[in-house]
């Protein structure tokens, strides 16, 4: 592809296209660093409740 067949015009709309692509990328990107962080809260929220309803289970227990 020579350049000398784009005018500028379309050299700067493609810019922009690559601007706008790179934007997209970094609010993608943070978007999910945010749901990975949601999802291991959850993880460990759910282990803790896991382990509190076992320990709540023993200590029902009689013992004779």
């Amino acid at each position: 592809m020579d350049n000398s067949d784009k005018n500028p015009s379309d050299t700067e709309t493609i810019l922009m296209a690559l601007d706008q692509i790179s934007q997209t990328i970094d609010v993608m990107t943070s978007v999910v660093g945010r749901l990975r962080n949601y999802m291991a809260q959850q993880e460990a929220a759910a282990a803790d409740q896991a382990k509190e309803l076992n320990e709540e289970m023993r200590s029902d227990r009689i013992l004779h």
